[in-house]
């Protein structure tokens, strides 16, 4: 016999101090650490949720329910959890609202899936499976849509308030609900705009501009026609007010020129001096009019302008303001027309102002808006736009209605867009549990199981909406699966579909006609996207963690 035959090499993958996890206590490890960031989310969930503080390591302090928010300040150092935060990001880019919804209903379907994977089904079964019920639940929810066509402007109307209603509702500002509700579809309507290109309808969110004004309270917040800018005239002789605005939009400096770092100029003659310095603000002084003489009577720009340089503007009767923030000034660019200008610089390397650059509106005025002067652009030429005014007594406070508008927004939108709308409180996630359940008693294979635990997945909606407005969740979700059970077994009882709870008196009520209702997009993409997070955590079976470099050591 050789010496060593049968001996095995040992054979180094990885570097030294590399962690590796593999295999079920992998996954379930995951599955738990998903779960653990769904409990921190959940009592935020419904009209009677709990608000979150959250305190920084800067000292920043965020008062928030909601769910977008919160993941997203929540500094989630587990790989496999993070997965959880970019799928409520996904929410909050899509539809606006939601988002602590998916989270939630993506952690369930993890946790239905582990006593699978501890007794050992394979993780691709229960993939299959999900995929499944997911194609069959989008498929349901859009049945149960209820849709606007064929239905007056003013009946349209009284279904946008009802949906931006509902979304406020579980917000800081529910006390208002109503008119917060108002002003947000009035602000949605005032922006539509046409796509040349496509003929499609659209409803731009960035076009509503959302101010924040310490004081008063939040019923003094106004809706103020116009695009407004919380600063004021460069110079008090500027006129109040110009009618047919041409509006120069600029990022670059009206400032003294001055020369470029490292330059040095030797001078003999101190009268020569003095011609640089002059020249110097010569300079200045041709660029300004350069942008009067194209016509600008409103001139905008990011950086500073020189005291010295604003009695160009004065004599021209022009408005000039400095320091706008640059979102700002994109978005005033694009609703007037006009195009940023970085540079006066032309192809010939002259410095020329293109008139073709200037944007247009009915007038420019400075107006007292609250405690402050507030430039307001009015009647933009290609898109209207509009600003928001909140009022409050903190920034905690303002910071929340900011975020609970914006969310109001881009319900409208989507409903405005995709035009139809869904039974809240529930209704939809009992109405696939019991549609779910009901198709997988048809299946003779394996997959019965896993559909039958993704119906049961759905119901932690309506249970985390009871639980959090202190009732009894389990004899309410009973009630209404006991009502969809009857809607989609009884011909005659078809209504019964858009029964969802009541969670102030505790009981089950139809929410189409109590107003309680939700863009059905909303839905689909929260089934969506919560399904493509659990499949994405079932698919790993390893973690392999890398070891830091030593420092000092090169790569």
């Amino acid at each position: 016999m050789m010496p060593g035959f049968g001996m095995q090499p040992q054979i180094i993958l990885l570097k030294e101090g590399t962690d590796t996890s593999q295999g079920k206590p992998q996954l379930i490890s995951n599955i738990n650490a998903c779960m653990a960031v769904v409990d921190t989310v959940r009592t935020t969930l419904g009209p009677r949720g709990m608000d979150k503080l959250i305190h920084t390591e800067r000292g920043t302090v965020t008062i928030s329910n909601d769910g977008a928010t919160i993941m997203k300040l929540l500094d989630i150092v587990h790989p496999a959890a993070k997965s959880l935060v970019d799928v409520s990001l996904a929410q909050d880019a899509e539809v606006g609202d939601g988002t602590t919804s998916v989270v939630i209903l993506a952690g369930e379907f993890l946790k239905e899936a582990k006593p699978f994977i501890e007794e050992g089904v394979h993780p691709r079964s229960i993939i299959k499976s999900y995929r499944q019920a997911a194609m069959l639940a989008v498929q349901k929810a859009k049945e149960l849509a209820v849709s606007l066509e064929g239905k007056s402007d003013a009946e349209k109307r009284d279904l946008l308030k009802k949906c931006a209603m509902t979304t406020l509702n579980s917000k800081l500002v529910s006390g208002e609900k109503e008119f917060f509700a108002q002003m947000v579809v009035d602000a949605m309507h005032t922006v539509k705009t046409v796509d040349e290109l496509t003929g499609k309808v659209k409803y731009p969110v960035k076009a509503i501009n959302v101010l924040k004004a310490h004081g008063k309270s939040a019923r003094d917040s106004v809706l103020l026609d116009g695009y407004a800018l919380n600063l004021q005239r460069a110079a008090q002789g500027m006129p109040k007010r110009v009618a047919k605005a041409k509006i120069a939009c600029l990022d670059m400096n009206l400032q003294k020129t001055r020369m470029m770092m490292g330059v040095q100029v030797l001078v003999s003659d101190p009268t020569e001096l003095e011609k640089i310095r002059n020249r110097e603000l010569d300079i200045t002084k041709e660029r300004i009019q350069k942008i009067l003489d194209s016509g600008a009577n409103v001139i905008l720009t990011t950086k500073g302008i020189d005291d010295m340089a604003l009695k160009y503007f004065v004599e021209a009767g022009a408005i000039a303001c400095r320091r706008v923030p640059k979102d700002d000034l994109k978005r005033i660019a694009k609703a007037t027309g006009a195009t940023v200008v970085l540079t006066l610089a032309d192809m010939e390397g002259n410095e020329t102002f293109d008139p073709a650059n200037l944007g247009q509106a009915e007038e420019v005025v400075e107006e007292r808006v609250a405690d402050d002067n507030m430039i307001m652009i009015k009647g933009s030429k290609f898109s209207k736009a509009v600003t928001l005014l909140l009022r409050g007594a903190n920034d905690y406070m303002l910071d929340e209605m900011d975020r609970s508008i914006h969310d109001s927004l881009c319900v409208v939108k989507r409903v405005l867009e995709s035009g139809s709308v869904v039974p809240g409180g529930g209704a939809v996630e009992a109405a696939l549990s019991i549609y779910l359940e009901h198709f997988a008693t048809t299946l003779g294979s394996r997959e019965q199981l896993a559909i039958g635990e993704f119906a049961n997945a759905a119901l932690i909606i309506p249970k985390t909406l009871a639980v959090n407005a202190a009732k009894d969740a389990t004899e309410l979700v009973a009630a209404l699966r006991a009502f969809h059970y009857k809607s989609q077994t009884s011909p005659d009882k078809k209504a019964m579909a858009q029964y969802g709870l009541d969670l102030v008196e505790g009981k089950v009520r139809n929410n189409v006609e109590a107003g309680v209702l939700e863009p059905a997009m909303s839905k689909v993409k929260m089934i969506q996207f919560a399904t493509e997070a659990a499949i994405t955590i079932l698919r790993i079976d390893d973690l392999i963690r890398l070891a830091a470099a030593p420092e000092g050591e090169d790569e």
